[in-house]
């Protein structure tokens, strides 16, 4: 891709008449916060994930708050979760006074490392915070028996993970609380949003109450006709009501997802195939319990056989109009988690390892042939400039 080309952006929502229409409609209808288009799009989830329960809030973050509030997260307890994620996952630890411990990663997934985790459990450990990074399941099964032998709570962050399956079933099936994300680079988008699933109505109940204020009944409910002004506040709660507007966007989303997913894999096998026989790059392992959504795309660079640094390496990338990341900065080497919690890099030795050498390619619905030739031309022309 020449300089005088657009530049390849790393990710892109794909949005279409569908989506448009159905904001257009949304706001014709007058009521554009929670309403009956949220509540649709909650049991159209439920569907589509097999799942009971379905409460949808404004974001992947508040959906995990909720769901440890849901599990009772209390002060001084602590919860097992990956490094290799985003600081939400730790963050929203710390809103109960509760401490995040961090787990190592397997070097060829990325994924947290199960062996690693029974020697971090302690007296005061509540729960496991599963992440299914880049969109491949963790081992369910795995984690689920270490929890059941040590009595503990599990939560999926499932942010890069729709529609992500496990032994043939939608991850939503397995443990009580998963996780969604809708944020703008996700496989479905409502901007902002996020959706939290339950198999527990115990936990569904207190969920939806939490996701507004603690008020005993829907603002939307009160004031369709025939509706009680009449509301009690039954414990302290949020402001994290997913909208309407952003509700009919996900309809519309969800009606695609399948397809966005395949669209996806399309691109993550042209650039396997592409990269698979090159010693300087390592892609990601897929293992063969579940399938993966293809939220992301890391490829590692051998940095031993090149003259350049993956920092340099963007650079170049960047040069030649290529977007690209880095998922994630391992939580443990983050400045406010390191001091905070009096952590090294050789706490969690492969992560650290890894992350000087990790780096995201473009993977999005809707990339056009010529823009995933590109990156990988453009790739392999960095490798083949800057070998030892």
């Amino acid at each position: 891709m020449s300089k005088s080309d657009t530049f390849l952006p790393f990710a892109l929502p794909s949005i279409g008449k569908e989506e448009i229409n159905a904001v257009v409609n949304v706001m014709k209808t007058g009521w554009l916060t929670t309403g009956i288009k949220t509540k649709e799009f909650e049991e159209a989830f439920k569907l589509y994930t097999g799942a009971k329960y379905a409460i949808a809030v404004n974001s992947c973050t508040a959906a995990l708050h909720l769901s440890l509030l849901a599990i009772e997260l209390k002060a001084d307890d602590e919860v097992i979760l990956p490094t290799m994620t985003f600081t939400a996952t730790a963050e929203v630890i710390t809103y109960f006074n509760a401490k995040p411990v961090f787990i190592d990663c397997d070097p060829d997934t990325l994924l947290m490392d199960p062996e690693k985790i029974e020697e971090k459990i302690t007296k005061k450990t509540k729960a496991i915070m599963g992440v299914h990074y880049a969109g491949q399941p963790c081992d369910i099964n795995k984690i689920l028996k270490i929890a059941k032998k040590h009595n503990l709570k599990v939560i999926w962050d499932a942010a890069h993970a729709l529609p992500t399956t496990y032994k043939n079933k939608s991850i939503a099936k397995f443990s009580d609380l998963t996780c969604f994300s809708f944020y703008v680079t996700k496989t479905i988008t409502t901007g902002e949003g996020g959706m939290i699933t339950t198999n527990n109505k115990t936990y569904a109940e207190k969920i939806r109450i939490a996701s507004l204020h603690g008020m005993s009944r829907d603002a939307w409910k009160r004031y369709q006709k025939g509706g009680s002004w009449f509301y009690e506040i039954v414990m302290p709660g949020f402001k994290y009501n997913l909208t309407d507007i952003a509700s009919s966007i996900g309809l519309e989303q969800l009606k695609k997802c399948s397809d966005f997913k395949n669209e996806r894999e399309k691109i993550a096998t042209d650039y396997n195939k592409a990269f698979d026989n090159i010693d300087e790059i390592k892609t990601l392992k897929i293992m063969p319990y579940g399938t993966t959504a293809w939220h992301l795309y890391p490829i590692q660079i051998s940095l031993e056989k090149l003259t350049l640094s993956r920092n340099e390496f963007i650079d170049e990338l960047t040069k030649k109009g290529i977007g690209s990341s880095v998922h994630f900065i391992p939580l443990h080497m983050q400045p406010y988690w390191k001091k905070t919690y009096k952590l090294q890099d050789s706490d969690c030795p492969v992560a650290s390892h890894v992350y000087d050498r990790m780096l995201s390619l473009p993977i999005y619905q809707g990339m056009k042939q010529s823009s995933i030739k590109a990156v990988i031309k453009s790739v392999i022309e960095i490798i083949n400039n800057n070998r030892k």
